[in-house]
């Protein structure tokens, strides 16, 4: 038996590989629940605030699920957990593997929906705003835990490296920009890690302690 909450799950799965594969703009409400199998109604039952409410709710749950990526290629139970060059490397081989298996369609709706909405619609431009920050913060908690200085704007970095390299990729359709980035990326962090490490023994020097 089909319950309200299946058919609003539906919905939302709906939007958000719509948004994901043709953009917010080019993506209609009739569309969304034709692909949902819904009744039209059930879209503003569900959504009174419309098309922009089921936006908003897309991305927060896109926004949520690659926070939850973040943590597991970065956490303990990643292969290179303990070592933040390696682990950011295989971060974005891992992506260039996914969007050549996705046939280079962006795997997230959030930058497509943030490059076409961010002069437009200030709602929905606060909403990828708000998830941009919190990658960049969990990946930023990761670095500084691996004791990188300059944390955050190593993941600022890294963060926007893997979006350009995902635009460069479906441009291209071809992985070589996401590999390249990896190599970028990988660097980035090797050379923050070295900084900080010279500037801790040359504190543990000047202090003269052990």
């Amino acid at each position: 038996m089909t319950t309200t909450g299946d058919t609003r799950a539906r919905i939302l799965d709906a939007a958000t590989e719509l948004f994901r594969r043709q953009g917010y703009a080019a993506t209609g409400m009739k569309q969304i629940v034709a692909t949902a199998q819904a009744p039209y109604g059930s879209a503003y039952h569900f959504f009174p605030g419309g098309k922009a409410q089921l936006g908003e709710e897309v991305l927060r749950s896109s926004g949520a699920t690659y926070l939850e990526l973040i943590g597991h290629l970065f956490g303990p139970g990643s292969g290179h957990a303990h070592d933040p060059v390696l682990a950011t490397r295989e971060a974005f081989t891992g992506a260039a593997a996914t969007l050549e298996e996705l046939d280079f369609a962006d795997p997230c709706p959030v930058a497509t929906v943030a490059m076409e909405v961010a002069s437009t619609h200030e709602g929905l431009r606060l909403a990828t705003s708000e998830i941009f920050a919190s990658w960049t913060d969990a990946l930023a908690a990761y670095y500084a835990g691996h004791g990188i200085a300059a944390a955050h704007e190593t993941a600022v970095s890294v963060i926007a490296l893997l979006e350009g390299a995902f635009m460069l990729g479906r441009a291209h359709r071809r992985t070589d920009p996401v590999l390249a980035a990896a190599t970028a990326a990988q660097a980035i962090v090797s050379a923050a890690l070295m900084v900080s490490d010279v500037a801790a023994s040359q504190g543990v020097g000047e202090n003269g302690t052990i």
